[in-house]
């Protein structure tokens, strides 16, 4: 059976934020524009893999970039995403606290 296109979007979004490095950019743009070097400098890891991690955001719609002075700022894309974030939080906090 063929997943449909919105359905598809969706897991591949759920997926990339599922990689920590992918999560913590996520978080770190959020309310910021931020270049790949600020990015790799706050986070402490390459610039090569900020790269890869905002290449992959960029395909599914979670980030975009603006150019200044030859230079990419990225940001959030969408403010769903901030909310998809905090939902996905309070949700883990929950399920921590509950006792079956």
């Amino acid at each position: 059976m063929k997943m449909p296109v919105t359905e598809y979007r969706a897991l591949r979004v759920w997926s990339i934020l599922g990689n920590p490095t992918a999560y913590q950019i996520v978080k770190l743009l959020m309310g910021k524009k931020l270049t790949s070097s600020e990015i790799a400098r706050d986070l402490v890891i390459s610039e090569s893999l900020v790269s890869v991690t905002l290449r992959v955001h960029r395909n599914v719609d979670v980030v975009r970039y603006e150019t200044n002075c030859r230079e990419e700022i990225y940001l959030i894309k969408d403010e769903l995403i901030p909310q998809f974030c905090s939902s996905l939080e309070k949700f883990v906090i929950a399920m921590r606290k509950k006792r079956w």
